[in-house]
């Protein structure tokens, strides 16, 4: 019985077993069909986020790659710019370079115009003379003639035999007078002037004897280690041609240990290569846009300088009212040697020297110093303008409103022309005392070596010379000759004839003594 009744419950419970089985598998089923379709949207979801991240990522990096390649064109726009701005300067430079030389030509050939003119003025004057003459030849040919045939007839002597014993007469008595003449002269002279003329210039050089200046065409400036050679030199030599172009100087990198160096003739871009080089190895940056600025930089900066070194100069010598491109000129001179000598430093003794020599002989002393001082200002610039320092001396001192005397000062000091002015003298005076002064110049050992021969070969190839030597540096030259065909009156002659060969034939700074000995020795012997 209790069988039956468990399996009659068996029977009514199981109907709703299954029915609950069933509803369970479909809510099993519902649920994870929710479950799937909840996470294919989070996936979607999350893939769209992943492409938008994406899509970001790759706008962000285009702009990156659009900043980078602007950057880089606007690099190379700059260093094109800076290229085209540095070609533009050589080529203004060279316009400018030509326009002078234009100017140049323009006055030379005017100067030719006027010398023609005067020539062949000249020429016709001559000619007339010449036809005038001609005439005059023959009338006097006659006479002469005429005046022989009745000397012959009255004297006895043929014509040649009579003209050799007239000239023989007529040299001798020449050569006494002249002999005599030119004693009596160099006598009065030497006692009124050498005396003096010793007196003031021993006195001037003992009051100014300052230090020779010596420089060279080579700077070398010193490095830390050699490692900073190659940044010195950049990438493919780019940092080393910028350098020189902006400079004008030739930067020489070689095996010497912890040192460049810098070359060219001139001094005023040797300096400011120098200092621009140093200040750009002590900051440690360097490319060619910071080259470019650093020597802008150190050109204003001895721009000032050179002004200052000018009114030191000028407060120097005691003068005033002077233009400041004068001034700014004068500055630039303590960078421009001349044989060794700075010209700056040569200049101020000169004004000084002068203003001493004015002193002594009653002329305006501060017009001989402002002479003297200007007189090579021209050298200023003769290194980059063609011409002759005195010309370009001149002309500048013209343009900037200098009188008369000193301009005639600047182009006159080194010709023997009659001199217009005794300031021109004192300005010839000083500038050979200062350049001819013991230290004050360099010259080199083949230039003398072969300045002593010269000097002996020219006395030597006189008729009589026994034997020539130069002594003192080549400032005195003493000739020995042979008493037997050599006079004490004909030594004299050929003292000045040879002093005026070597006045014809060479070049040099000061004056050179010639002094010739003539003895004569008697030896007997006693037995």
């Amino acid at each position: 019985m209790i069988i039956i009744n468990e399996i009659n419950t068996i029977k009514l419970i199981l109907p709703w077993f299954i029915l609950w089985g069933g509803i369970s598998i479909l809510i099993g089923y519902l649920w994870r069909k929710y479950i799937g379709e909840r996470t294919i949207k989070t996936a979607e979801k999350r893939a769209k986020e992943i492409v938008k991240e994406a899509e970001n990522l790759a706008l962000n990096k285009k702009r990156e790659v659009d900043i980078e390649a602007k950057e880089l064109i606007y690099r190379l726009k700059n260093e094109f710019e800076r290229e085209t701005r540095n070609k533009r300067k050589e080529i203004q430079l060279q316009e400018k370079r030509l326009q002078q030389r234009e100017l140049n030509l323009e006055r030379k050939s005017e100067i030719l115009e006027k010398k023609e003119s005067a020539i062949s003025v000249k020429e016709r004057a001559i000619e007339a003379r010449e036809e005038n003459i001609k005439n005059r030849e023959f009338e006097y040919a006659a006479l002469i003639e005429k005046t022989k045939r009745n000397l012959a007839s009255i004297s006895g002597m043929s014509p040649e035999a009579a003209k050799k014993q007239l000239l023989q007469i007529m040299e001798q008595d020449a050569r006494k007078e002249a002999v005599a003449l030119f004693n009596k002269i160099e006598k009065e002279t030497r006692e009124k002037a050498e005396e003096k003329a010793r007196e003031i210039l021993l006195m001037s050089m003992q009051k100014l004897a300052p230090e020779a200046a010596s420089e060279s065409v080579v700077s070398v400036v010193s490095l830390p280690n050699d490692e900073i050679k190659g940044r010195i030199i950049g990438r493919e030599g780019r940092n080393i041609r910028v350098f020189e172009m902006a400079t004008g100087v030739d930067l020489i990198v070689d095996d010497t240990p912890e040192a460049v160096i810098l070359s060219s003739f001139n001094a005023y871009r040797r300096e400011i290569a120098r200092l621009a080089l140093e200040k750009l190895i002590a900051d440690g940056r360097i490319h060619p846009g910071r080259i470019e600025e650093v020597v802008e930089k150190v050109k204003k900066k001895l721009e000032e300088s050179i002004i200052e070194e000018g009114k030191n100069a000028i407060f120097e010598v005691g003068i005033e009212n002077v233009h400041p491109e004068i001034v700014k000129l004068l500055g630039r001179m303590k960078y421009r040697t001349s044989y060794g000598q700075n010209t700056l430093q040569h200049v101020k003794e000169s004004a000084l020297l002068a203003g001493m020599i004015a002193a002594e002989i009653g002329l305006d002393i501060k017009t001989a110093k402002r002479v003297a001082l200007l007189h090579d200002i021209g050298k200023a610039v003769d290194q980059e303008v063609e011409g002759a320092h005195p010309e370009l001396g001149a002309d500048i001192l013209r343009r900037y409103g200098e009188s008369e005397v000193v301009i005639d000062g600047a182009l006159n000091h080194h010709k023997d022309v009659e001199i217009n002015t005794p300031y021109t003298l004192l300005a010839q005076i000083a500038d050979a005392i200062s350049a001819t002064r013991p230290g004050a110049r360099r010259d080199t050992l083949e230039k003398y070596l072969r300045r002593i021969d010269e000097l002996e070969k020219i006395a030597s190839a006189f008729e009589g010379v026994n034997n020539a030597f130069a002594i003192s540096a080549g400032r005195e030259i003493r000739v020995i000759v042979k008493p037997e065909k050599i006079t004490d009156d004909a030594a004299k002659i050929l003292a000045k004839n040879i002093a005026k060969k070597i006045e014809d034939s060479m070049q040099y700074i000061g004056q050179v003594k010639v002094t010739v000995i003539r003895e004569t020795r008697e030896t007997e012997f006693a037995r």
